[in-house]
């Protein structure tokens, strides 16, 4: 579990859950962070990414915050540490931290990704066991990221988006050598939020497919991939009106979706039937 102890300030725990259901027992902090509105999934070798943002609200410059580009700040990050909060050896800059022996300035060694600026879905591609998430640019620029260990995302240096004033971010710049490009964006924005990838039964035409929750969308989006590429974007569940927060496969190969509000649902999705079968 992630907890949010203070703005900027990340905490990563574990802990068993009471035979009462109502109450955690041996609570352990595994990383003590900087960073806001962390998301947490186990990669496929049993890790666990941690995502580390910076405060993303409307009124904040992105100049303010540089902290996605520095090595010795965990803002602005894909973390990943091991399931007793130890590092993983071949985390991208641990070779880097002990050359230094973690001086003041060093970098972190959790770190596996930079240059995010408010990640809010997190998931693992089936097959390739590679990390995906959603990101919220500030005004556009929403994006999909394929996220490689050591790889450099781009906030703010490039982006797709502007700041909520409307000014441009770093010239409206959104290319640069040795800076990564999202799989896919937005602009206007969608809001992003969670994501999930399809591999079950019950829908075999959607298998591999990416579906994104959007809240300012108000949809639930379905993303065809090819080669690593978005080809086709269809949009689903518009017809709610509703902020949609989450979306998962559960282990009946049904769609569960979590909408968002004080009226908020959980809705289960199966293929509709029909007098000559299910579609």
């Amino acid at each position: 579990m992630a907890r949010q102890k203070s703005p900027g300030v990340l905490l990563v725990a574990r802990a068993t859950l009471a035979g009462d259901d109502r109450r955690l027992e041996n609570v352990t902090v595994l990383l003590d962070a900087e960073g806001t509105g962390g998301r947490i999934i186990q990669a496929t070798d049993g890790t666990l990414f941690v995502t580390s943002s910076i405060p993303a609200g409307i009124g904040i410059n992105s100049v303010d915050w540089p902290q996605p580009q520095q090595l010795e700040s965990d803002m602005g990050k894909v973390l990943r540490i091991n399931t007793d909060g130890s590092i993983p050896r071949d985390n991208p800059f641990v070779a880097r931290d002990r050359e230094r022996n973690r001086p003041r300035g060093a970098a972190h060694p959790e770190i596996y990704a930079i240059g995010f600026r408010d990640i809010q879905g997190v998931a693992i591609e089936p097959g390739t066991g590679r990390l995906w998430t959603s990101e919220h640019g500030p005004r556009g620029g929403d994006e999909i990221n394929a996220v490689e260990k050591g790889r450099n995302y781009g906030f703010p240096v490039i982006g797709y988006g502007r700041e909520y004033s409307g000014k441009p971010i770093n010239g409206d710049k959104t290319a640069q050598a040795g800076l990564e490009q999202p799989v896919y964006f937005w602009t206007p924005d969608i809001a992003p939020a969670g994501i999930s990838f399809y591999d079950g039964a019950r829908f075999p035409q959607w298998r591999g497919n990416l579906f994104v929750s959007a809240l300012a969308g108000k949809a639930l989006l379905r993303l065809v991939l090819k080669d690593g590429r978005v080809v086709n974007e269809e949009r689903l569940l518009g017809d709610l009106n509703a902020r949609i927060r989450g979306v998962m496969q559960g282990p009946d190969d049904a769609l569960y979706v979590l909408t968002d509000g004080a009226a908020g649902k959980i809705l289960r999705v199966v293929p509709r039937q029909t007098p000559g079968g299910a579609r």
